[in-house]
């Protein structure tokens, strides 16, 4: 039933290769230089950069100049920070080339993939420019007291921020830093090391618009070298990575009762109903589940169809995956690219091959294709996936999906939670009221409806994040700025106080005010 995936043999380099001059220029941000460490792309295996790699000394120094940087930045006006950010939106797209080529050559995703990254780290940096003003001004509360107490609520800034992005979008998840800084925070940030190049090209178009330097140190090095130090310095610490290591930053955090933001795992199930639309669903899930050769948090990797329309659509599916062309060249091209290290790789592969010996079904792909590119694997589909394979509960982060039948509505909603993921979900169907009842009931932080991630990731004005083991706390909208400051409550009470007054007994004192309770009940006063 399977057959190869159409080859698109990666293309020479060429005038894409990284030049000299503008590494040099991004690797100039990095603390530390006693060790390096040399990147190599995933497209061909070529030397990408040569990397100054931080000790916990540097580290602790990079938090030192940090926390000088931000008593000064915190006196900046909030119009006057977001003002550095308008021009990082700018400069983004002018040079939006320069980012592309980066980001495909550290990750080898397709140049269409690289652009979803740019578009959202673009996208974010002015949803959060333009609305800081606003959201981080004093705000009038009600106070205790009608009239008598009056109630401002400010915000002070964190102090410093860790920042720990992964490998797999290091672009747009770098842009945790936007509203850090905005918030008037510094940070101290820890790319991935394969992809530490992608983070530092915003902080180098960030700083040619006037940020100070000092205010974002970035810092490469094991987690397992300078992970404490990061955590141990931190005044608040925003994380995006696996289950297992966001935990361990928890259990470290709160040993000082550092604030913590987790973007971590999912195993995100897609529903499709009886009534969708079964050739959009099929584009739909195309994309949904093999963006990024499927190393996306939010990406597609079970499908759940009613039973009716289950042939139809694994029919339709697997053609439509067979079909996708594999290769990760250096302009815009419809297909999927590489995987992005050797790791992810044998993943990829013991999962498939676990699932296969266990009775599972190849629908379409199924193999690694060294003859395109080193990490490549072709686009997967199985069905008949038991409960006993690695692939039905663990994330897989690759090209697989699983797909299989269900007989209600009552047990798809059963099929997606029974994960301890709720990162992300989606639900197709014609009957969008249908849909978004159907979604309610599903446990997960973001619920796309006849799309399989794109809406929620993109709607930069709604949080976005996961229930149960997928994280805590959210990004994107008013939560996703407010996170990096503490609420300062000021209330001055005017005229009367609390105490007695007018010559009242304490038992006339509090009749007095059980009948004020009352009586602003009833007046609607609270």
């Amino acid at each position: 039933m399977t057959e190869t995936s159409t080859a698109t043999a990666a293309q020479p380099l060429g005038e894409k290769a990284l030049a000299s001059a503008l590494t040099d220029r991004l690797t100039r941000g990095v603390t530390g230089a006693a060790a390096t460490v040399t990147t190599t792309s995933p497209l061909d295996g070529r030397t990408l950069a040569t990397l100054p790699q931080s000790t916990p000394a540097d580290v602790e120094a990079a938090f030192d100049r940090a926390r000088a940087a931000q008593r000064e930045w915190a006196r900046v006006p909030v119009k006057q920070r977001a003002a550095l950010f308008l021009k990082l939106h700018d400069l983004m797209l002018d040079r939006q080339s320069e980012g592309l080529d980066i980001v495909q050559l550290e990750t080898g995703k397709s140049r269409m993939h690289a652009l979803e990254e740019l578009m959202d780290g673009v996208g974010s940096t002015l949803y959060f420019a333009r609305r800081a003003p606003r959201l981080l001004a004093p705000k009038r509360r009600a106070g205790a007291l009608p009239l008598l107490t009056q109630t401002r609520e400010g915000y002070h800034p964190k102090g410093v921020v860790t920042t720990i992005t992964p490998w797999n979008y290091p672009l747009s998840l770098t842009m945790d830093v936007v509203p850090a800084l905005l918030a008037g925070n510094a940070v101290v940030h820890k790319p991935d090391t394969q992809t530490a190049l992608s983070s530092l090209w915003p902080r180098m178009l960030l700083l040619e618009a006037g940020l100070p330097a000092d205010l974002w140190q970035v810092v490469i090095g094991d987690p397992a070298d300078i992970g404490d130090t990061l955590i141990d310095n931190a005044d608040f610490v925003c994380f995006t990575g696996s289950t297992a290591a966001g935990k361990a930053i928890a259990t470290r955090a709160a040993a000082t009762l550092t604030g913590c933001s987790l973007e971590l795992g999912g195993k995100n199930p897609m529903l499709v109903l009886r009534d969708a639309d079964i050739d959009a669903t099929v584009t739909a899930a195309v994309r949904g589940c093999f963006a990024n050769a499927g190393q996306l948090c939010v990406s597609i990797e079970r499908v759940y169809v009613d039973r009716e329309v289950y042939p139809r659509f694994v029919e339709a599916f697997g053609a439509k995956v067979r079909a996708l062309p594999l290769g990760a060249a250096m302009e815009f091209t419809d297909g999927v690219g590489s995987l992005t290290s050797g790791k992810q790789l044998d993943r990829v592969r013991a999962h498939v091959a676990d699932a296969v010996a266990a009775g599972a079904q190849v629908v379409a792909g199924g193999k690694a294709r060294p003859d395109i590119g080193p990490y490549f694997y072709e686009p997967t589909v199985l069905t008949d996936v038991p409960s006993s394979a690695k692939l039905y509960r663990e994330e897989t982060f690759g090209p697989v999906v699983s797909v299989a039948p269900f007989d209600s509505e009552d047990e798809a909603v059963e099929l997606a939670n029974d994960t301890e993921y709720g990162l992300n979900a989606a639900v197709f169907s014609k009957d969008v009221k249908r849909a978004r009842t159907v979604a309610a009931r599903i446990q997960a932080g973001t619920v796309n409806i006849n799309e399989g991630y794109a809406a929620s990731y993109a709607a930069q004005d709604a949080p976005m994040g996961g229930m149960k083991q997928s994280g805590l706390g959210r990004r994107h909208g008013t939560a996703g700025l407010l996170k990096y400051v503490e609420p300062q409550n000021i209330s001055a009470q005017h005229v009367l106080g609390f105490d007695p007054a007018f010559g009242r007994t304490a038992a006339q004192h509090a009749d007095f005010l059980l009948k004020a309770m009352k009586a602003m009940k009833v007046l609607r006063i609270r």
